[in-house]
Order: structure tokens, then sequence, then C-alpha cells
């Protein structure tokens, strides 16, 4: 089995306005993460050796165990929320915890309003104190109660969700990697708007080909990363074409 693990490496002196960084090494390549803040310093350099924040224990359901994490998420305060991707639920780390706490799912996997069937990517809505998961293989975007929740409300269907964001106006982006398109919600919208992809699957500049992860700046500018076409497009707010 390989090792599953979240890893947290802690800067060097020349980091000035973040923390720390977290990624995780389950068998895939493909790293998301998402961060409170995106100013790093151009030449930031980070200690070689991390520690372990989250899993690390092999492999498994335990509740200090995890299997296939893939999306995370970090708050003000250091909590990690990791997409557990294979055992079906959303875990809450918190800093220095030697285990995790189930957030969502957690009921084996299903389509059931309590349950998640691989999830890939989890944020927090701290306007409404919610958790929003791309609950991928039920092709479904879901909110959660951020605490002592036992069901999810669906807020989005027929999506083949890999990756979520949301911009300071809590107006949410999520990529579609069935529909090779990257879409917004603003709050209270219900059908989004195209804001990167939309014309099919290829290589052109104003297409996508299997949209992953989504980031999205202080101007609005949407920078996706492309499963089979191996590059990260950033779409302008209103362009219709990227650039790689």
């Amino acid at each position: 089995l390989s090792k599953v693990r979240c890893v947290q490496f802690k800067r060097s002196d020349t980091l000035n306005s973040i923390k720390s960084i977290f990624t995780h090494t389950p068998k895939f390549s493909c790293v998301p993460v998402s961060l409170l803040s995106a100013d790093i310093h151009p030449n930031a350099r980070w200690q070689q050796n991390g520690i372990t924040v989250a899993g690390g224990n092999r492999q498994g359901n335990g509740i200090n165990q995890l299997s296939d994490p893939w999306g995370l998420y970090v708050d003000n305060d250091q909590t990690i929320y990791v997409a557990d991707t294979s055992n079906h639920r959303i875990v809450e780390w918190k800093q220095g915890a030697t285990s995790g706490q189930v957030v969502a799912g957690g009921n084996g996997q299903g389509s059931g309003d309590h349950q998640l069937y691989n999830p890939e990517d989890v944020i927090i809505d701290k306007e409404r104190d919610s958790l929003i998961i791309c609950d991928t293989s039920n092709g479904r975007v879901v909110r959660w109660p951020r605490r002592n929740g036992t069901s999810g409300e669906t807020i989005i269907s027929n999506i083949y969700c890999l990756g979520l964001t949301m911009d300071e106006n809590g107006s949410l982006y999520v990529t579609d990697f069935g529909k090779h398109e990257v879409r917004r919600y603003r709050r209270g919208e219900s059908q989004g708007t195209v804001v990167a992809g939309g014309n099919g699957s290829g290589n052109r500049l104003d297409q996508l080909s299997d949209p992953s992860y989504v980031f999205v700046d202080r101007d609005h500018s949407v920078y996706v990363s492309e499963w089979n076409n191996h590059r990260v497009m950033k779409w302008m707010e209103g362009a219709k074409q990227g650039i790689v």
C-alpha cells in the first residue's frame, strides 16, 4: 500500500506573507492545494523536510487514516479539511491533531443526502458557515453544514466536478470535467455562466479538455489546470479565450 498523508512545509526566513503550504502525496501526481492567501514572495523557499499534518498511518478508513486524499482546504486557524475520496467523506484535521473528525459523508458510498461518492474537492463558505463539496461520482455539488451536519443539500446537479473555489464576493467557480468548462455561480443563481471553455473538448485557446482544478485571483481571472492538454490556462474576466 502506498503512503497517504498531508505534509506541512514550514516557511523559511524569505517567506513573508503566508505561514505554511500544504500538499498531499497519494498515488497520483496531480496535487490540488487551496490556500487562503496567494501572497507568496517570488523568492520564497521552504524547508525541505515537512511534517505530517493529516493521515500518515497507511491507507485505510480509520479516523487517523486517509485513502486517496485529493482536494483540501486550509482555514485561518490552520484547520485542514480533506476530501478523503476513496472513503467517501470529508475529514477535518485540527492543527496538531493525531486523528481527524468526519464532517460530511462517512456513511459509505451512495447517492443519499447523507452520503458522498468519491468527493474530489471541498471549500468553506464562511458567510453561510458550510462546506461546499464536489461529490464527483454522484454528478453533483453539495452543501453541508460545517458543524454537526448529518446530511447535505444538492446545489448543482448534472455536473462532473473535480475542482471548485469561491471569490471574495461569494461567487462559486466550478470545473465540469465532462463538459470541458468552468462555470461561475453568483449567489442565488442556479444556471451559472461559462467563464472558461464551453466550446467542446480541444486544444485551441478557446477550449479546455478535461479541466480539473481552478483558482480565481483578485481580478477575477480564472486559472484552470487541464488534464488532457497538459497545461494551465488563464482566462481573464469576460475573455473569449485564455492564455497558456
